[in-house]
């Protein structure tokens, strides 16, 4: 069974602050109901759900050497991922992420990571040669290793987030990708969208709702629905997207059908939700069996 993923590019470090409300735009002083720092970024959230789901998983990222990189290395060492990384200039990609009650979220970037950092070609030739999947975060660099994916005949899970059909730093991304992931937050027809990137030739499109659910979008052009589960409480929407993309890959790894997958994808998002971090630390291939047979009445 097909079981290696290489996801590539996107990791950070981040402070959490949890507020009611997000701040209207004017001067106040604001308390937060909590607040705390960990690791984020879609390569971080999606390498530890896929890891947690047994699948065999490498994660490529560029970090600075500094205090917070080593933070990064440390956090996955004890995850057991094998983190593969280069150092950037920059230093370490930090944000500082606002959230509120409702899974809404301020993002604010404290340190940029450099734009198109130089690349070891020959050392990512290598990772992708001894991968199955690759998962492809839309962070600048990865775009340019496309043409090696391609050469290699390796299929490439993307995952757009908030994606935007008009800005052409997607293009990439859209055109080569062949399994597609994305949210509706910027779509005002992201059915109509769903069927552009279809006739791309995508085997598989999803779009992500946040409270209101999931889309896919089938090779035989049917529109499968899937609502969210409510009883999973909403602690921290980090990371909801990319655990939904996990749940994707690992029921792919599994031949379920795109009904299935979608549900096991609502499972894993869920799960990640109701946890502080970007995944949820009780996360097993026996544990999502449990809460498909609970949720779903089958197995």
């Amino acid at each position: 069974m097909k079981n290696k993923v290489l996801v590539v590019g996107g990791t950070c470090y981040c402070t959490l602050v949890n507020l009611n409300e997000l701040p209207e735009p004017k001067t106040q002083h604001l308390w937060s109901s909590s607040s705390y720092s960990t690791i984020g970024h879609m390569g971080s959230g999606k390498s530890l759900n896929l890891n947690r789901l047994g699948l065999k998983t490498t994660l490529h990222s560029f970090i600075g050497n500094d205090d917070n990189g080593r933070k990064i290395i440390e956090y996955f060492k004890k995850e057991k991922i094998n983190f593969v990384y280069d150092f950037d200039p920059a230093g370490t990609d930090t944000h500082i992420n606002l959230m509120d009650k409702h899974g809404q979220r301020i993002s604010i970037t404290t340190n940029s990571p450099t734009f198109k950092p130089e690349i070891d070609l020959q050392k990512f030739e290598k990772l992708i040669e001894e991968n199955d999947f690759i998962a492809l975060n839309i962070v600048n660099y990865t775009r340019y290793l496309i043409p090696l994916i391609k050469k290699h005949n390796k299929e490439i899970w993307c995952d757009l987030g908030d994606y935007k059909p008009n800005d052409s730093y997607f293009n990439d991304f859209a055109e080569n990708a062949d399994y597609i992931t994305m949210s509706s937050t910027y779509l005002d027809d992201y059915k109509q969208v769903m069927e552009n990137l279809m006739s791309m030739g995508k085997k598989l499109v999803v779009c992500t709702h946040g409270s209101k659910g999931a889309t896919a979008l089938t090779l035989e052009g049917q529109f499968i629905e899937t609502p969210i589960i409510d009883s999973y409480k909403l602690v921290d929407s980090n990371g909801a997207g990319d655990s939904f993309f996990s749940g994707l890959l690992y029921s792919h790894t599994q031949d379920y059908t795109i009904e299935k997958s979608m549900k096991i994808a609502t499972i894993v998002a869920g799960l990640c939700i109701a946890s502080k971090e970007l995944f949820n630390e009780d996360l097993t291939t026996d544990l999502l069996k449990l809460e498909y047979k609970k949720y779903y009445n089958t197995d």
